[in-house]
């Protein structure tokens, strides 16, 4: 259970730069990631991608946080992109609007470079769902998904083309991206899933 003390910690240390290949799995215990630590390897890996053309774009909300901080960080001009899955997703008739983000892209997709960000790769549901709400805007010559996390357990063929740690998690345990108000700090939630 997550309760249990066994904790580990991650820090992505790769020297590839499309996908950390350390893996980590917390079978019984509490996991630890430093999301700070993960977010200098992604900001490493995204910085590696970028082309002269390329644009970021966020999925609500992790990715979005993570968009917005990148576009900073790596110095580029405008402002980052938003997607919402809300639309598209296949369990739209049970979950409904789950998102109250609506989608915002502040630049041409027609023929544009994308890098598309979120804070965990699970199912690959997500991700459909927002590359569908990214073609109602245009259709772009190049997208690429970069993560913080990939968590395996993947229900569709989509892979990160770059992801800073890859860690093993129980399907009854929920990882995702937290965001201190005031800091702006990045750290990581774990929750059990309720049966």
């Amino acid at each position: 259970t997550v309760a249990e003390e066994s904790s580990l910690s991650t820090a992505a240390t790769s020297s590839s730069t499309t996908t950390n290949t350390n893996t980590t799995t917390a079978a019984g215990g509490h996991l630890t990631l430093d999301a700070e630590a993960l977010y200098r390897e992604l900001l490493r890996g995204v910085r590696s991608m970028l082309t002269p053309s390329t644009h970021l774009a966020g999925v609500a909300s992790g990715g979005m946080w993570l968009a917005q901080r990148l576009q900073k960080d790596l110095g580029l001009a405008g402002e980052a992109g938003v997607l919402s899955s809300a639309l598209h997703r296949d369990d739209f008739a049970s979950r409904g609007l789950a998102s109250s983000t609506s989608s915002v892209l502040p630049f041409d997709v027609n023929g544009a470079d994308i890098i598309l960000l979120d804070d965990v790769l699970y199912t690959g549901r997500t991700v459909r769902a927002v590359i569908n709400e990214l073609y109602d805007y245009g259709r772009p010559a190049c997208v690429r998904l970069a993560v913080l996390v990939d968590r395996g357990g993947r229900e569709l063929p989509i892979e990160a083309s770059f992801a800073a740690a890859r860690v093993a998690l129980p399907a009854n345990q929920s990882l995702s991206l937290a965001r201190a108000q005031d800091s702006g700090a990045f750290s990581f939630e774990v929750k059990v899933k309720e049966a």
